[in-house]
């Protein structure tokens, strides 16, 4: 890391020289316009807008707007008489509980270093302020601008927070603020549930930039000359119209499942999702008995017919046993007499 200012912490009587970093950089990927025909990078130049002149940084001072086309022009030498009294200095200014600090307010993070001897009153302040609970308000003076910040311990580290002033926070002026919206008991206690339900552990290395991932995998398979294979995309179902309460409660189940945890208090209250598995399952029962009932009338119908072929032929067997002692004697007459 390559130090971006260099100053003192200026604690009481007590000066700690120390040189500060950016403690985070953006993983973003940038791009250069270029013509779309040739590649060719494409140039800016600054130009004056009333003499139409190319202009250099030299020629270049700030301008402020101060209406009806009129413009008041600073130059360095106005900066440099701005009474900036912490310009090489983190002065300390009280130290207070780390709640009392809006988050709103941080801006940007930056690593504080010792430098050269100031090891030992670095570490003392470290550890004092990591005993106290507190952090240090302070005020600092990067890129010539007066700026609050904060001074606590990450990683045995002080960390610097620049942040913005009370005035550059905008209140929020929304129309539903005005509007007498009242909840019920019910809808707060199943939010509530959901809130329960979702509820962990903050692992932010268990979060992923997916875009990046995927415009990163573009331009590898551009370079290597491939394509690249795009994953099916799920289509979504169309958003039932369900009431504030389903949709909580259909939530607070579907959280559940994702756990591996079972509804709360067993076969509770139906929900839109337990709803649709149990008219599955009362479908499916339904089913089940009819297919009993065709199986138990198939071997009935199997036995009705055997026994009607059983009666059918009974009067058969019987005339055929007696058509036989009629023919033994019709053959006893026919047969011829033998003569002594």
């Amino acid at each position: 890391m390559r130090a971006i200012w260099k100053g003192a912490v200026s604690f009481g009587l007590v000066s700690i020289g120390v040189k500060v970093y950016s403690a985070t950089e953006e993983k973003d990927i940038r791009f250069h316009q270029v013509h779309r025909s040739d590649g060719g990078r494409i140039r800016y130049k600054r130009t004056c807008s009333v003499c139409g002149e190319e202009v250099t940084y030299d020629d270049i001072a700030k301008g402020y707007d101060i209406g009806g086309g009129e413009m008041v022009i600073l130059t360095d030498e106005d900066f440099a008489d701005l009474p900036l009294t912490t310009s090489h200095a983190i002065d300390v200014l009280e130290f207070v509980p780390a709640e009392q600090v809006d988050p709103i307010l941080y801006n940007k993070a930056y690593f504080l270093e010792p430098e050269g001897t100031a090891t030992k009153p670095y570490v003392l302040l470290r550890d004092a302020l990591a005993d106290s609970e507190r952090v240090a308000i302070v005020k600092v003076a990067l890129r010539q601008r007066e700026q609050l910040a904060t001074l606590r311990v990450r990683e045995g580290v002080l960390l610097l927070n620049t942040m913005l002033w009370p005035d550059e926070v905008r209140t929020p002026d929304f129309g539903f603020l005005d509007e007498d919206l009242k909840v019920r008991p019910p809808e707060l206690a199943m939010a509530s549930s959901l809130i329960d339900s979702m509820a962990g552990e903050f692992e932010p290395d268990a979060f992923t930039d997916d875009y990046r991932a995927a415009l990163q995998e573009v331009i590898d398979a551009k370079v290597e000359g491939r394509e690249v294979v795009q994953p099916e995309e799920e289509e979504a179902a169309p958003a039932a119209a369900v009431d504030l309460m389903a949709a909580l409660k259909a939530s607070v189940e579907r959280a559940r499942a994702a756990r591996g945890e079972q509804p709360e208090g067993g076969a509770g209250e139906p929900t839109p999702i337990s709803a649709a598995r149990s008219a599955k399952q009362a479908a499916a029962a339904k089913k089940a008995p009819a297919k009993k009932a065709a199986e138990k009338k198939a071997p009935a119908k199997k036995t009705a017919e055997k026994k009607t072929a059983a009666k059918k032929a009974e009067p058969a067997k019987k005339t055929a046993a007696k058509k036989a002692p009629a023919k033994k004697a019709a053959e006893k007459k026919a047969a011829p007499r033998k003569t002594a």
